[in-house]
């Protein structure tokens, strides 16, 4: 055997000892690029030897095969464990598992969202239980009306798929009706004080005058509470006065409000707290665990004394750390802002931390699920990086992004000397799955090279020619990879001089970069990521009459 043969030879028992003995030969040629740059230009070739060689080995029997191995000192690498979940186990009861994500519908979900909706989701998954989606939209001030429909369009994304959709908008009355039980087991007292006022007794540990109200007149003041002015008048749950955190000292249950809701409009002038609508929900609903992040462990205290009232099972509460990245707007309501003064082209501007503007890049849904099963729901903060989600993206785009030329600032070249005519270079789609097919690029003495590569010395136009550039001038060289090689030449890509198309790619600090890209690029369709060799992975968004526009991912 030749020098060629013995290496398609141990591919092929490499690739046997994975799969029975049985080899394949595609998958033989792929590992023979990818690890073999310099073989690429003899691809012809190793797939004829392949054919051959790859039935050789196996009509070897396993034993035969296994000789051969160690006569070669061949070894199968084994594959590197997968990695433990970092969610671990639900404390409490794992039967019939009720678990809920709970937005506010200020705007679309962003990544600090998927920090709450994705261990949700797998914990339901993994015990079977059931999901709720709860749009808790009881803040007039706060709503983004297009957001119901992208909240929505966002889990879906995300491959969350609610078993049932509830909006708090939906269920005044049925807060109506609780409110009144728990003024009637004297667990509630309607407070006409200042707030201010109410504030300094309640620093103080002391009780304000309204405490003390009958259940009867607690009653007729509810019934007339719609008639009331915004601030007459609030509903105060009873808990400890003198508990340690003032904050949780009798707080408002129900207060007046007069502003417009986006799907109520004026029908409900009586508005409830969060603490109150969403502890009443939890229950009905039959939540077994309630997982939030820690600012809610206050929260937590006040709503266990809902639970106490009413002698209701309390669920298990699991609070998480905080969420912080780096270089990222997560703020909604700034986001927002941005949008509305031309800061920002919308939701999925690339510099925002919102998921479709992270999907509009390229990045993965499995990237996003990963990484937050990865950080799990451990009660210390987590801070996460762009490095660490290119990391994990990375090695799903490998895989099925394929590969093509991108010349940022084209400048076009003529290489003096070269006298071969147009040829036809065959590239593949990706070398690792040559069963994809290849790209064609027509090369001739003139071509486009970036502004970028037009540096003095020897240069490799990839699986072209080797090239010098001097000054203004481009001379040719050689031919072989091996001579490129000896010469320590640079590698570049490049595009045809006529068959090529104009490019745009909007950068993650939504920079733009113009250039062409190979004419091959025309049979991608939206949606499709590529690999733009030595530029990066970037996601095709648009197909305009003559350009591409593309959203770069990351290298």
């Amino acid at each position: 055997m030749d020098d060629l043969e013995k290496t398609v030879y141990k591919h092929a028992l490499l690739n046997a000892a994975k799969h029975k003995g049985s080899a394949n030969s595609g998958a033989v040629i792929g590992s023979i690029m990818s690890q073999k740059a310099e073989l690429r230009s003899q691809a012809k070739q190793i797939k004829e030897i392949a054919k051959d060689i790859v039935s050789k080995v196996n009509d070897l029997s396993l034993e035969e095969q296994e000789k051969e191995m160690n006569n070669l000192d061949l070894v199968v690498k084994e594959k590197k464990q997968v990695k433990e979940t970092g969610l671990g186990d639900l404390p409490g009861t794992h039967k019939n598992i009720v678990m809920r994500f709970a937005p506010n519908p200020s705007g679309p979900l962003h990544i600090g969202h998927a920090r709450a909706a994705i261990p949700n989701n797998e914990f339901v998954k993994k015990y079977k239980g059931k999901l709720i989606l709860r749009i808790e939209d009881t803040d007039p001030k706060r709503i983004y009306e297009p957001a119901y429909d992208m909240i929505l369009k966002d889990l879906k994304w995300l491959d969350i798929n609610p078993d049932e959709i509830f909006y708090q908008s939906d269920r005044f009355e049925i807060y109506y009706e609780y409110a009144k039980k728990l003024i009637e087991i004297n667990g509630a007292y309607m407070c006409t004080c200042d707030g201010g006022d109410f504030k300094k007794l309640k620093d103080e540990s002391k009780e304000c005058p309204c405490r003390n109200n009958s259940v009867d007149k607690n009653l007729e003041m509810w019934e007339e509470f719609s008639s009331m002015n915004e601030g007459e008048a609030v509903l105060r749950v009873k808990t400890d006065i003198n508990h340690k955190n003032p904050a949780i000292r009798d707080w408002v249950a129900m207060r007046i409000v007069k502003d417009k809701h986006p799907r109520l409009g004026e029908k409900y002038k009586i508005y409830p707290m969060m603490n109150f609508s969403v502890a009443i929900d939890d229950h009905l609903m039959a939540l077994t665990h309630v997982l939030r992040g820690k600012d809610h462990l206050a929260n937590s205290e006040k709503q266990k004394y809902l639970y106490d009232h009413f002698k209701w099972n309390v669920p298990e509460f699991i609070h998480y750390g905080r969420l912080k990245m780096e270089d990222i707007a997560l703020s909604t309501s700034k986001a927002l802002e941005g949008i509305e003064n031309g800061t920002y082209s919308g939701w999925d501007d690339p510099r925002l931390g919102t998921l479709r503007a992270i999907a509009k890049r390229g990045i993965q849904k499995e990237t996003i699920t990963e990484l937050i099963t990865e950080i799990g729901i451990k009660m210390s903060d987590s801070a996460i990086s762009w490095k660490k989600i290119y990391g994990l993206n990375r090695n799903i785009l490998e895989e099925k992004s394929n590969r093509y030329f991108f010349v940022p600032k084209p400048v076009k070249i003529a290489i003096k000397g070269y006298d071969d005519g147009l040829k036809i270079i065959e590239r593949p789609l990706h070398s690792d799955y040559l069963e994809r097919g290849n790209r064609h690029l027509k090369f001739d003495k003139e071509v486009y090279i970036s502004e970028y590569d037009f540096t003095n010395g020897i240069t490799r136009l990839m699986d072209a020619v080797n090239i010098d550039i001097e000054e203004n001038s481009v001379k040719y060289n050689s031919k072989s990879f091996e001579e490129a090689r000896d010469l320590k030449a640079r590698i570049i890509q490049w595009v045809p001089s006529e068959d090529n198309i104009k490019t745009k790619i909007i950068m993650d600090d939504a920079s733009v970069v113009e250039g062409l890209c190979e004419a091959d690029c025309k049979n991608l369709k939206v949606g499709d990521i590529v690999q733009f060799e030595r530029f990066g992975f970037a996601r095709l968004d648009e197909i305009k009459d003559e350009e591409l526009v593309f959203y770069f991912a990351h290298k």
